[in-house]
């Protein structure tokens, strides 16, 4: 039952921290949200900071094995595989749940490098990239490493125009944006 509550904690948490960002969600409202005592809590995280790294942790790991799976499910070309991240984007963007990056918000709120969280949520950016830069060698990008970075760049300001603005259209944008950058990168012999 322990793995169970602390579970429960961190997807309360994640919730929270997602609608309110993870400055504005204090301890209270997280135990109030999940239902337990604050003992509970700190038999499971040490502090809240330790809450926020497990619950990006968590974060991180779904997002990566989502994506890792949406790209693993589309039967396409390389091309249409790398696509695919963006169409997984425009998805995201229209679900009633969609607050925006954990990441971002995490930075934002921990601005300091050196913090665990801020430091953490630039992991999960690196990792991104690095997702991106083996889809990109899948198609024979002249030059993968930089095209995975614009995809990236794409991706993120995709993101956070759907958050701020409430503009969901901005994902489609990214995906037609994507396919230029991606045909430029990639010599039309080497299309796979």
């Amino acid at each position: 039952m322990a793995t169970s509550r602390r579970e429960h904690l961190i997807d309360t948490a994640t919730r929270l921290f997602s609608q309110h960002g993870f400055r504005a969600t204090g301890i209270d409202t997280i135990l109030a949200a999940a239902g337990v005592a604050k003992m509970t809590l700190y038999n499971h995280f040490k502090s809240k900071d330790e809450l926020i790294l497990a619950s990006l942790r968590r974060a991180d790991e779904q997002t990566r094995a989502q994506l890792a799976r949406e790209i693993a499910a589309h039967r396409g070309t390389a091309r249409e595989r790398l696509l695919a991240v963006f169409e997984d984007l425009a998805r995201w963007v229209e679900e009633p749940a969609f607050n925006g990056c954990l990441f971002t918000k995490a930075a934002a709120d921990y601005p300091d490098a050196r913090d665990p969280i801020h430091a953490l949520a630039a992991e999960h950016k690196r990792l991104l990239r690095a997702f991106l830069e083996g889809l990109a060698r899948e198609t024979g990008a002249a030059d993968p490493a930089a095209l995975a970075w614009q995809l990236q760049l794409l991706f993120d300001g995709a993101t956070v125009q759907a958050q701020v603005c409430g503009d969901s259209g901005a994902a489609t944008q990214a995906l037609k944006a994507a396919e230029t950058l991606i045909d430029a990168a990639v010599p039309s012999a080497a299309v796979v």
